[in-house]
């Protein structure tokens, strides 16, 4: 049994960074909501588009997973 350890390593490194940038844009997201509710006006509408903006890429990297995964 061969196990090519760079491919492990890189695999678990992109893995990392992948799942901090979920992790980051959520919690992006969460705050921008959590600002929404006490802003006013025009920086409502920024706050409530930031959230929309993370939330869909947060949404856009798990359907991107789910096609790796079911892709033949």
């Amino acid at each position: 049994m061969n196990i090519n350890w760079s491919a492990l390593g890189s695999t678990f490194g992109l893995s990392v960074l992948v799942t901090l940038a979920v992790v980051g844009a959520f919690c992006l997201g969460v705050a921008s909501l959590s600002r929404r509710e006490r802003a006013t006006g025009g920086a409502a509408v920024a706050s409530l588009s930031a959230a929309v903006l993370s939330f869909a890429l947060c949404a856009a990297a798990v359907g991107y997973g789910f096609y790796l995964i079911g892709h033949k």
